[in-house]
């Protein structure tokens, strides 16, 4: 895709990292292959994978003591990535995304404009893609829409890009994954547009893929943040949100 394409504005990578050991190097080639400043956030890993990551001068490498959660680490990152850029392009450890897709969410930026642009995993009933990933995603869009949300057809997907400093200001709580349907919810509060653009996805055959997600627990948990954002969406004027 050639520069025209690419809406002005400093961007900067953030990549959350917990256990990634096996994946992170290769996500980190293709990530750095983009062209722009690229974080990582070690969000209180204990197999040693990245400890090699300090040894890259154009790797900034932030850590947490302990796991704070995904959306803790994308808050840390997203925090530092202020100070130097404008957008904070964000994509999962675990391989499977593909950095170079980060263009074509470039190009969903109408001129002028400063939306959270989702990526929209355009091979999840593929072989290798977990039911868990796809019965998530249609319970995850349906709540995004009844809290008050936009419209989503993959509202679960971390690859996106965020506008800062506009998404550290929305106010979201939820520091584990919540954090990724949350900032939804509240952006659409705010008037921030959300556009969504095809990303690919591939997921490693077998038990290969490394997850964190814990179907009992993280169901609890994304019932709990939904609750929160309907309540608050009946009980308190938009204007006050």
């Amino acid at each position: 895709m050639s520069e025209a394409h690419v809406p002005p504005g400093r961007f900067a990578v953030v990549i959350p990292v917990y256990n990634h050991g096996r994946t992170i190097a290769q996500v980190l080639d293709q990530a750095r292959a983009l062209g722009y400043p690229v974080f990582v956030v070690d969000d209180g890993s204990t197999d040693g994978g990245c400890r090699r990551l300090s040894r890259m001068a154009d790797v900034h490498l932030l850590r947490h003591a302990g796991n704070l959660g995904k959306g803790a680490a994308l808050l840390t990152g997203m925090t530092a990535v202020a100070a130097i850029a404008d957008w904070a392009i964000t994509l999962d450890a675990d391989g499977q995304h593909h950095p170079a897709d980060a263009k074509g969410l470039m190009a969903a930026i109408a001129p002028g404009a400063r939306p959270i642009v989702v990526g929209r995993r355009t091979d999840m009933q593929e072989e290798g893609a977990p039911w868990t990933s796809r019965s998530g995603r249609a319970f995850s869009n349906f709540w995004v829409r009844m809290a008050g949300g936009p419209a989503m057809r993959d509202s679960q997907s971390g690859f996106r890009i965020y506008p800062l400093p506009e998404v550290l200001g929305l106010g979201v709580r939820a520091r584990r994954y919540q954090f990724e349907v949350e900032v939804l919810v509240r952006a659409a509060w705010r008037g921030m547009p959300v556009v969504q653009a095809p990303v690919r996805v591939t997921y490693a055959p077998g038990g290969k893929r490394i997850s964190h997600f814990r179907p009992f627990v993280d169901f609890c948990r994304n019932s709990s943040t939904f609750s929160r954002l309907i309540f608050r969406r009946i009980v308190q004027p938009k204007h006050a949100r």
